[in-house]
């Protein structure tokens, strides 16, 4: 059951402190309270819930806020709920009246707001707050004289005022490893030979000391796994040997496991246990079809027994030319990002430029006019409709390049490759200040969530960042009028900014 809030966001000199003293209000969390519509925001989390049983949830503003937090500061869950105990301001930025001592909730609920809060729903609010800033901004822009116009040119179009095509999309794909380790067949299959031989423990509880226990031959098995994991630099003959010997091992297993579900035993297994069952089966049909038919690659191959969601993704790149996680396709547009594409499965991401493209009209009422991206979107097909609608895209042309080329020809492409940087910038970003880099969420749907959370959070700080330089640029403009200014004058530019 879910109860709707009625009271508005309190004003911080309204906040209470029990130590004395007021918030101040030039702090980044009282900002950000401001970014981001709560209302909004509720509505839809209100909508996953039951209006009629259940113990009343906890609010839409507390939820969001405190994954905000997380991903902001780089926090565990635990760690989260203690900052939040402790920090005044984060409790204001929770939508609390109060300072209170006590913690919020218990660090599970993370888990928990990870699983409703998904990315679709956090991909419309990260939308619905780029949308009301930068309408706040052409607003701004259109409040200012002619000269004073600051000639950006990756505007997003005016929602159709012009009729021909305006602003600039960036497109690029990447992928987003997850917290497993570095896979190998050999590993796997031995990961699997241990979870079969623990079932097969669990499953054997009600015939201890009554009949003999199926042999797994666990002690061999493990020696078998060892002689070859051990090497340094084993060959591909004895890694093969090894493999085949573990499938042996696995084959076994099932089959005794068969036998005992066959006296209907799966009830005792837990929740964990019978997903596990499940994934073994699946991993030992794999690597046999692969070991008999001398394949090095299977349709949705497993990589991890955890977590069966994880993909190899083959991207090429030095050092790195496989990648186990999911797959991401994200644009830019006026400075902020947006997360377009989701898949655990490899996929070819040129696909994606058309859609984005319509997206880009639905959204602002034109065709970019023009496209940056890497020579992976460059195919004849997506060449042609960029032709069709007037849409200049990136790069050079297709067939032999030219002995001589202009002067402009040279200038225009080091300033389309300079542009284009911009959207390398938004994965590095990701990756290197928030949690991009590595995914800690073993869930499918969490980890969705995490993702889909980094680009939101990433356009808040944005916002913040263009807040604090406006406010600066503020505070210049009135030191050169006027030498001093009373603090009258600071108040007054502090709460410009906020209501910006």
């Amino acid at each position: 059951m879910y109860c709707k809030k009625q009271r508005e966001q309190v004003e911080f000199e309204s906040f209470h402190l029990s130590f004395g003293g007021k918030l101040r209000s030039g702090n980044r969390w009282v900002r950000l309270a401001k970014l981001v519509p709560w209302a909004e925001i509720e509505g839809q989390y209100a909508e996953l819930f039951d209006e009629r049983i259940g113990a009343p949830a906890i609010s839409a503003r507390v939820a969001v806020a405190s994954l905000i937090i997380k991903e902001k500061l780089g926090l565990s869950d635990e760690e989260t709920v203690e900052q939040i105990r402790e920090n005044p301001y984060l409790q204001y930025f929770l939508g609390y009246e109060a300072y209170t001592d006590e913690a919020p909730f218990d660090p599970s609920m993370m888990v928990h707001f990870r699983k409703r809060l998904n990315e679709s729903i956090l991909a419309e609010i990260n939308e619905l707050i780029v949308d009301r800033r930068r309408d706040r901004d052409q607003n701004h822009r259109r409040d200012k004289p002619a000269d004073d116009h600051d000639g950006s040119g990756e505007s997003g179009g005016g929602g159709g005022e012009k009729p021909g095509n305006a602003g600039m999309l960036l497109m690029d794909a990447s992928c987003v490893p997850a917290d497993i380790r570095y896979p190998t067949d050999l590993s796997i299959l031995n990961e699997v030979r241990e979870k079969t031989e623990a079932i097969i423990d669990r499953l054997h509880t009600p015939d201890v000391g009554k009949a003999e226990k199926p042999r797994t031959y666990r002690q061999r098995a493990r020696k078998d796994y060892l002689a070859v994991a051990k090497k340094r630099r084993a060959g591909r003959k004895a890694i093969r040997k090894a493999i085949g010997k573990q499938l042996r091992y696995i084959r076994r297993n099932l089959r005794s496991i068969n036998e005992l579900a066959g006296r209907d035993r799966l009830s005792l297994l837990t929740h964990r246990e019978y997903r596990n069952l499940l994934v073994c089966s699946e991993v030992y049909r794999q690597q046999k079809h692969m070991y008999e038919n001398h394949l090095r690659s299977v349709p949705a191959r497993i990589v991890s027994v955890s977590q069966p969601h994880v993909r190899p993704i083959v991207r090429g790149k030095a050092g790195t030319p496989v990648e186990f996680g999911a797959k991401i396709s994200a644009s830019k547009i006026d400075g902020y990002a947006y997360l377009d594409r989701l898949s655990w499965e490899a996929y070819h991401e040129g696909t994606d430029l058309q859609p984005r493209i319509e997206a880009y009209r639905g959204r602002f009422g034109c065709y970019p006019q023009s496209v940056h991206v890497d020579a992976i979107y460059r195919t004849r097909a997506n060449r042609a409709y960029c032709k069709e609608h007037g849409i200049r895209i990136s790069g050079p042309a297709l067939g032999r390049p030219k002995n001589h080329r202009s002067a402009e020809e040279k200038r225009l492409t080091r300033e389309d490759e300079r542009k284009r940087i911009a959207i390398e910038g938004v994965f590095g970003r990701a990756k290197r200040a928030y949690s991009l880099s590595r995914i800690m969420a073993k869930r499918a749907d969490t980890a969705e969530t995490v993702i889909a959370l980094a680009f939101l959070v990433m356009n808040l700080d944005t916002m913040l960042r263009h807040l604090f330089c406006l406010l600066s640029r503020l505070v210049f403009l009135s030191a050169q009028r006027l030498p001093t200014l009373p603090r009258s004058m600071n108040a007054v530019l502090s709460g410009s900014a906020l209501a910006i």
